[in-house]
């Protein structure tokens, strides 16, 4: 075998040529610094000033040259290299506009590598700036129950919070951000801001079928002035773009698993004169780990796309989610180490059910100016009903009554519109060319918030009150406008700068009533306005290296939740402070040959305002609990990505036979640089202390192997230990709410087949060694205390596509 080896690696060796060329202009003038690239071997080079290049170590064969420039219209071409030297390639440039059009990211099946995003993609600018894209068709995981730590294995830092195994919801943050509903991130969909109320309350609880996504981008901290009110920076799910080929298009992937999971994704599409579109349906069942964790799921998604010219299309999309989940309590560390699939609830409930409509007008006005305006909304309903208290309290049957105490029912209902007009223009200034982002946001947002409702003393999923008055029946209604404007300046063909400006002014007003709250002490109103700036550049030596850095200022304004007391003996300081701060990031990535692909950054993330809770003494000496801003603090770490591939071989089918290993490495250093917190009814000082929930040590490593149809990764994830609280309380309470999370370790594999090209069959077991382990310890949904994660399981996906 290994003479075999050997003697294929020779053959390849001596069939290597180099491809070579010069690229001009209408004037014949040769062109500096143009980008030249072999799709299918995902390697290139840039021209000399004469305009000439050369892509040395090509087989022969028939590829696909990619070859663009600032302030020309790119060229795709069809190039055959034979055995023996090819004759040069001559290519004419003609002038035009860079990148303003639709990008597709062209990845081979599969592949290895993580992609970038250009520097204009669509209406955005992102030179300079770190972003990843991740290719779910090229993701060897748990695609059906959106297994965040195989979806984001290459993507480093990223914290999963892992307390939902049945795939219904993705809980991520980076940097030391809070992971819980990826609330610290813009989530979108194809664009669309998908956030349930970006100025209220705003988790993201819309959650679509993981098997309709074609590709995950994800955008850093430093691109907050370009997508509003997140210090995390924005995530857009992309789905599946139909085959606009031929009128009708079909997919179905069904998957079984344990624990009782069923998961069926059918999906239809094409192209019908002008008219494009796609839809799909998806269904998924799981009785889940732990007892009484019963998961019920749908989905669904329409888009029509009408193109009344090649300059001006509209698109309306509707999208929308909806599960039940039977939640099964939180643990005490006595009863995690008994049992971790134990259950302390069996008649806890939770159920989003959100619809996610949007008109999107996308107009080429010239060649060099493009316009967007963008119509979206978030509508339904965030419910729950459950008895909410400690793992410590046993839901028992009241021998007295004969009957379970009653639970406790909340209802959100969301209300949410925006308006997003973006104009992306290219024009040159002095000799040099520009490229400006500017545009306007409205959001108009209504959540009526019923919290605090007298359930039924039953245990099926039931909403009913026996009280129409609910403890807490609030109208938040918010308004917000900004104004942002970005420019991307080409000082040279490699070297760029992207200033930009946001001005944010908003206002929130309360109304409604709290039963334990006197109106005049509430606070109801809530106003932001402020300017944040930024800056980003980039130098780009070759095509294949890039150097970035940036720094943005970031905000996320006081919500509802935030100012909401939760009992008699809670205030809530009515001079609460927007939390505010920056974010900071530089880096280099890039690859050396086909063998290694890198990226290595560092950041520095400053969160001022931090919301907590004081102890305090009226003027009766009377103690209460004051909600406010008690702190702030500074995360500073390193994100590394390598990826080395030794072994490529291609054979004349174009199935090739590769060997890469990878890490996806981050550390944190992340502290209190001011603030106190609450310790046995005393304000203590915590600076110095580490912000809980953020693990110095986050790395996933991987070993991948293509032969042809087969496609296997074995992965290795490793997560450090963490503090639940912000005195780094180290000793678990008896309730489980505050002590440490200790480190875990997990091992997966999975394999992809391609029987055919319309045929996939995967195969995984994630959690080979069956780990008992848990992620963190919330204070807030869905319950304090320990959440098991996942044990071992076994899926099986099997996918047609015709």
């Amino acid at each position: 075998m290994l003479t075999m080896l050997i003697s294929l690696t020779v053959h390849c060796a001596l069939a290597q040529t180099n491809l070579t060329g010069r690229i001009t202009n209408e004037q014949g003038s040769g062109l500096e610094g143009v980008s030249v690239r072999i799709s299918e071997l995902k390697k290139g080079t840039v021209t000399d000033k004469t305009g000439t290049f050369a892509i040395e170590a090509v087989l022969p064969g028939t590829y696909t040259l990619l070859i663009s420039n600032v302030g020309f219209n790119s060229q795709k071409l069809n190039v055959t290299v034979p055995d023996g030297q090819p004759s040069p390639i001559a290519v004419t440039l003609k002038e035009g506009i860079y990148n303003l059009d639709e990008v597709t990211i062209e990845e081979r099946k599969n592949s290895i590598q993580v992609e970038r995003l250009p520097d204009v993609h669509n209406v955005y600018l992102t030179a300079g700036k770190k972003n990843e894209v991740v290719q779910l068709e090229s993701v060897n995981g748990n695609i059906a129950e959106k297994t965040g730590r195989q979806i984001f294995a290459k993507i480093p830092g990223v914290f999963v919070y892992d307390m939902d195994g049945s795939g219904n919801q993705i809980n991520i943050s980076t940097r030391g951000l809070d992971p819980h509903r990826s609330w610290e991130y813009n989530i979108r969909q194809n664009g669309v801001i998908t956030n349930s109320d970006m100025y209220g309350y705003p988790a993201s609880h819309y959650s679509p079928a993981m098997e309709s996504i074609e590709r995950i981008e994800l955008v850093r901290g430093s691109a907050s002035l370009q997508y509003g009110a997140q210090f995390g920076g924005m995530i857009n799910y992309v789905t599946k773009a139909p085959d606009t080929s031929r009128a009708f298009g079909f997919e179905s992937i069904n998957t079984a698993g344990s624990y009782g999971l069923f998961s069926s994704y059918n999906a239809i599409g094409g192209k019908i004169g002008k008219l494009t579109y796609s839809a799909y349906y998806q269904i998924r069942h799981s009785n889940g780990y732990r007892k009484n964790a019963r998961s019920d799921a749908e989905s669904q998604f329409i888009s029509l796309t009408y193109a009344f010219s090649k300059s001006l299309q509209v698109k309306a999309e509707l999208g929308r989610s909806s599960y039940v989940f039977q939640i099964p309590g939180p643990l005490t560390d006595a009863q995690f180490a008994q049992d971790p699939r134990q259950s302390t609830r069996s008649r806890n409930y939770f159920n989003p059910d959100i619809y996610v409509p949007s008109l999107v007008l996308d107009w080429k006005i010239g060649p060099s100016t493009r316009l967007r305006w963008t119509n979206s909304g978030v509508y339904g309903d965030r419910n729950s009903v459950m008895l909410d208290a400690f793992a410590t309290v046993v839901d028992t049957i009241n021998p007295a009554t004969n009957q379970y105490r009653a639970r406790q029912v909340d209802i959100d209902n969301f209300n949410s519109f925006t308006s997003e007009l973006r104009l992306v223009h290219q024009y040159r200034i002095a000799g040099l060319t520009s490229i400006m982002a500017a545009g306007v946001q409205y959001m108009h947002n209504n959540l009526r918030r019923r919290q605090l409702g007298k359930g039924t003393t039953g245990s099926d999923f039931d909403l009913s009150v026996t009280d129409p008055a609910f403890g807490r029946d609030l109208y938040m209604n918010t308004k917000n406008i900004a104004f942002f404007l970005e420019n991307l300046l080409y000082i040279t063909p490699k070297v760029t700068i992207a200033p930009g400006i946001r001005i944010e002014s908003g206002s929130t007003d309360m109304t409604g009533a709290i039963s334990y709250y006197a109106p005049a002490d509430l606070p109801n109103s809530i106003r932001h306005g402020f300017p944040l700036f930024g800056i980003n550049a980039q130098y780009r030596p070759n095509e294949t290296t890039k150097f970035y850095a940036g720094i943005s200022q970031a905000y996320r304004p006081v919500v509802f939740k935030d100012i909401i007391p939760g009992s008699v003996l809670e205030k809530v300081d009515k001079n609460l402070k927007d939390a505010f701060g920056y974010n900071f990031e530089a880096g280099v990535t890039g690859n050396v040959g086909s063998l290694l692909t890198y990226d290595i950054g560092v950041f520095q993330l400053l969160y001022n305002n931090r919301m907590g809770m004081l102890s305090m003494n009226d003027n009766t000496s009377q103690a209460y609990l004051l909600r406010t801003n008690v702190g702030n603090t500074l995360t500073k770490g390193v994100e590394l990505y390598a990826e080395y591939k030794p072994i490529h071989i291609d054979h004349k089918l174009g199935l090739p036979t590769e060997f890469s290993v990878f890490t996806s490495t981050s550390y944190f250093d992340a502290t209190y640089s001011k603030g106190s917190a609450i310790n046995n009814n005393e304000n203590t000082s915590i600076v110095g202390n580490k912000l809980e929930g953020v693990p110095t040590w986050i790395t996933r490593n991987g070993l991948q192997v293509q032969h042809r149809k087969l496609f296997a990764t074995l992965q290795y994830s490793y997560v450090g230990a963490s503090f639940a609280d912000p005195l780094n309380t180290v000793t678990p309470s008896a309730n489980a709410a505050r002590g440490l999370v200790p480190a875990y370790s997990l091992w997966d594999v999975n394999a992809t087949l391609r029987l055919t090209k319309s045929y996939t069959l995967r195969l995984g077991i994630n959690n080979i060694a069956n780990k008992q382990y848990f992620t963190k310890r919330p204070t807030m949904y869905p319950g304090a205390g320990i959440w098991s994660s996942d044990g071992r399981s076994a899926v099986l996906s099997f996918g047609i596509k015709l």
